[in-house]
Formats: C-alpha cells, structure tokens, sequence
C-alpha cells in the first residue's frame, strides 16, 4: 500500500519496512503532502518528527516484547529496549515521556496488564507461569500491579469471566 502510494507520486522507494520507508532523494512540500493525506485515508500516519518516530519505535518494542514474545530476555526492560534502538536509556525516556504525556514504564504496565488479562481469560496459563512469561519478580508482584491498575485481584477478575459465561448458558 505505501509502495504503491509513493509509486504513484514518481518516488523511487529503496525500502519499505515496518514503520520506516527509505526512498531516493527528497520530498517536495506537495509530495509530503499528498502522501500524508492518502496515508490517512488508509488510517496510516505520515511521521516525519524525529522525536515522534522515535517513540513510536519505542512503542512497537514494548508491544512486540509484551504480546509477541514467548522467551524471557536475559536483561531488564530499560536495558532491552535501549539495546534494541542504540540509544541511552535516560534520552529514550524524556523523549517518550515529553511527547506521551507518560513514562515508559507506565505503558510497559499498561500493555503488561492487557496481557494479563488476556492470558487469564485464554485460561491455559497458571499466575505463577503468567508471571514468569512477563518478568515479574512474583505473583504477588503481579497481583499488586493487577489491582493498582484494574480495581480487581487477577482470581477475581478470571472469577467474573467465569460468572458471565454461566450467565450467558442461563439464557
């Protein structure tokens, strides 16, 4: 799709890659303009704030570690994600925190907490295994984090799972 976008304008693109395209040359004004405004109609986003491609980086790093990887990394998270993008840790976060309003360990809770959930209500996992699959020192750990976050105890919240889908069978 963005190849084709950037084929219509007369662009050369070298590379098309998960949120980065490289092209030869530069863009016009008028160029930039058009392709932003096509992107958007796909519901894509033309970036070109350095601050911003930065964080989104960042984003897609803690989305890929939390939901899509199954092996525990040998380092902490700070560590990991500085590895990753060859940046000092304090610099990735005041950037994260000046353009998202939020540190980056607030949204690693917020995306650990949705997997949380997630994996309580796919029921295959026990809180000790889900614990160890997203680095948290104990249960109790998680269970506290789960709590601060959602209100509720991780066995209550898979308890109401559990309360609707009889529901449901009631009717």
């Amino acid at each position: 799709m963005v190849k084709s976008e950037l084929d219509k304008l007369g662009i050369t693109c070298v590379s098309v890659d998960l949120g980065v395209v490289n092209i030869l040359g530069d863009l016009t004004e008028e160029q930039r303009n058009t392709f932003g405004k096509n992107l958007k109609k796909s519901g894509l986003e033309l970036l070109d704030d350095k601050r911003n491609i930065l964080v989104e980086k960042i984003k897609s790093i803690i989305i890929e570690m939390i939901h899509y990887s199954e092996e525990v990394p040998d380092v902490n998270d700070s560590d990991y994600i500085s590895e990753k993008l060859g940046y000092d840790y304090t610099y990735l976060s005041n950037t994260f925190s000046a353009v998202k309003g939020i540190t980056i360990q607030q949204y690693i809770i917020q995306h650990k907490i949705e997997r949380v959930k997630e994996l309580l209500l796919y029921d295959e996992l026990s809180l000790t295994e889900i614990a160890y699959r997203l680095h948290y020192s104990s249960v109790a750990h998680l269970s506290n984090q789960f709590k601060k976050v959602t209100g509720l105890t991780p066995t209550y919240f898979k308890e109401m799972k559990v309360k609707r889908k009889v529901n449901l069978e009631d009717l």
